[in-house]
């Protein structure tokens, strides 16, 4: 007897339409849902990275037979103890910064003046070589009155005006304006404000229950699934794992690399305030793309309030410029570049989408969330070709 072996439906164009439809319906929900609930979501994303940083820092508590809660209540205090006195000493800082505002705003104003006066005078030299002489100087036409003949013209047609003899005379005008919505504004900006710090105040407690409870949410979660995918699901957390972990600390230490760099040379050149900056510049000089710029911005602050020579901002703008190249090209492949293996163009797809759905803090995530989303795509057979499409 032969066996009949069944045929496989064939997909009708109908159905790849249908489900092409809902494909986009998707995303299009994903994306909407990103955008509206992204204080809920980096709330998320920034207390699940925190945690996978500070896990390891439980081992030597744990191996000393300390009880989970414990262990992770005693990382988390060190942690915000660490974090205040950081704060507190670039608090220090930037309140002496902040004293220095007048003289900043003064040496800004004549900066500016001594801009405008010579680019006044720059157009001026243009103007006279430019345009010809019998130009420049053109003699008054028969019927048209020189310009001081006209002005004083019009000078003496305004002193023969009329003064009205009393104020009763006057017409009374009264301009209804618009309320302006002010108290809306401020409500809506308070709003925001208030959103964030709500949504800032439970990283501490996410934190702790993620470190806490880690065994027993790891555990719940791998009974989501069973054979072969629990395995894979639990490869692909230990991806995920590690990937943050290596970004951010790869990140921090070549970060505080920078840091010292640079507050070495601003010491050396005797740039005020110096332990706010150097770290600043050392630190924003990391963010992609425009982390040039704004890692110059803190130093060429400072140094308005004491320096006079032109020079010395181009040599503080020339280091700034090598340490960032020296460290975007050099360092940053062989301590982040290695671990992530995100090719330069998912980089840059992935700031710009990112950096427009979050703002700023997108910028910061984006590379960490891409990363992630690539270390399941690796571990999860059906998605290792966007794995490879995500990888260098």
């Amino acid at each position: 007897m032969s066996t009949l072996t069944p045929t496989p439906t064939p997909i009708l164009p109908v159905q790849k339409q249908s489900h092409a439809g809902v494909t986009i319906l998707a995303v299009a929900a994903i994306v909407a849902l990103l955008y509206f609930g992204r204080v809920f979501f980096i709330t998320m994303v920034v207390a699940i990275t925190i945690a996978f940083l500070l896990d390891p820092l439980l081992t030597p508590f744990l191996k000393l037979r300390m009880p989970r809660a414990v262990a992770s209540f005693i990382v988390c205090s060190v942690a915000l103890l660490v974090l205040y006195l950081l704060g507190l000493g670039l608090y220090t800082q930037f309140s002496g910064f902040v004293q220095e505002l007048p003289t900043f705003s003064q040496r800004m104003n004549e900066l500016v003046d001594n801009v405008a006066a010579r680019v006044d005078e720059v157009e001026k030299r243009t103007y006279q070589v430019v345009i010809p002489k019998r130009f420049q100087e053109a003699p008054p036409q028969p019927g048209i009155p020189a310009p001081d003949t006209a002005r004083r013209k019009r000078g003496s047609k305004a002193a023969e005006v009329p003064v009205p003899a009393s104020p009763a005379q006057i017409p009374e005008v009264r301009i209804h304006t618009e309320p302006t919505p002010l108290l809306t504004y401020l409500y809506g900006y308070i709003r925001s404000f208030y959103d964030v710090l709500l949504m800032a105040s439970f990283v501490p407690f996410l934190v702790y229950f993620m470190l806490s409870w880690r065994d027993h949410i790891r555990r719940s979660f791998l009974y989501l699934f069973s054979g072969s995918e629990r395995q894979v699901v639990g490869k692909s957390w230990q991806g995920v794992a590690d990937m943050v972990r290596a970004y951010v600390i790869g990140n921090f230490i070549l970060g505080l690399m920078l840091a010292t760099i640079s507050s070495s040379f601003f010491f050396s050149i005797r740039l005020p305030y110096w332990p706010l900056v150097g770290p600043l510049s050392g630190f924003l000089s990391l963010v992609p793309y425009v982390g040039l710029p704004l890692a110059m911005i803190p130093a060429l602050a400072a140094g308005l309030i004491v320096y006079d020579q032109p020079a010395i901002y181009v040599m503080i703008a020339v280091v700034v410029a090598v340490l960032h190249l020296v460290a975007m090209n050099l360092l940053y492949p062989k301590v982040v570049g290695s671990r992530v293996h995100l090719n330069p163009l998912v980089v840059t797809v992935a700031l710009m989408f990112w950096g427009t759905i979050w703002g700023g803090i997108g910028l910061l995530l984006a590379i960490p969330i891409t990363a992630g989303i690539k270390a399941v795509c690796d571990n999860v057979t059906s998605l290792h070709g966007y794995g490879r499409l995500l990888g260098d």
